[in-house]
């Protein structure tokens, strides 16, 4: 069995390998799922993003993990940090996707706030951010859940096009400052 990183009370998140490619594959192969890239992602460009998240696992020591059902082992998802570059600098990200057969069922909100403790308790990193695209209503929906608040905006040039993105961010402390004053 796996390494499990982070549990959560219906989830665990932990570092994929290739034999789950197929799952992954479920994820970013299906256009719908894909909405916010504007395509579904094709065999190279999925064994791409595959090998980006090993990568990171070996040089940073995280990267998106897959997302398991507890009940069923099965991968969900992929939830976790990333590094990205974000206005002449780099910054911390916590991202997430799910197959669409998992959306509003509260996983993606449940894995973002376990990664976003993980951040801040493990890593020790004082801030973190999502990056969404500015009609990703449902994901900008759970950084809000996770505590984020729009910081700024991004425009990032992907499949030949700009494409706007809020900033959602949340410094390590906030949280607590934010509960005391309600």
């Amino acid at each position: 069995m796996l390494k499990k990183i982070i549990e959560t009370e219906r989830l665990y998140l932990r570092e994929m390998n290739t034999k789950d490619y197929k799952s992954l594959c479920k994820i970013l192969q299906d256009k719908e799922t894909m909405y916010a890239y504007e395509h579904a992602f094709s065999d190279k460009e999925a064994k791409e993003w595959m090998d980006k998240q090993l990568i990171s696992y070996s040089e940073n020591g995280f990267g998106l993990w897959a997302l398991v059902l507890k009940d069923t082992e099965e991968m969900i998802g992929q939830c976790g940090i990333t590094i990205q570059p974000c206005n002449d600098k780099q910054v911390h990200e916590v991202g997430y996707l799910l197959q669409k057969d998992y959306w509003k069922k509260g996983y993606a909100t449940e894995a973002a706030i376990a990664c976003k403790e993980y951040a801040f308790n493990t890593l020790g990193i004082n801030e973190i951010y999502s990056i969404i695209r500015d009609n990703n209503i449902a994901s900008q929906n759970v950084a809000r859940r996770n505590g984020m608040q729009v910081s700024g905006r991004l425009m990032k040039h992907y499949n030949n096009k700009d494409i706007l993105h809020l900033l959602f961010m949340v410094k390590s402390g906030m949280m607590q400052k934010q509960n005391k004053v309600d």
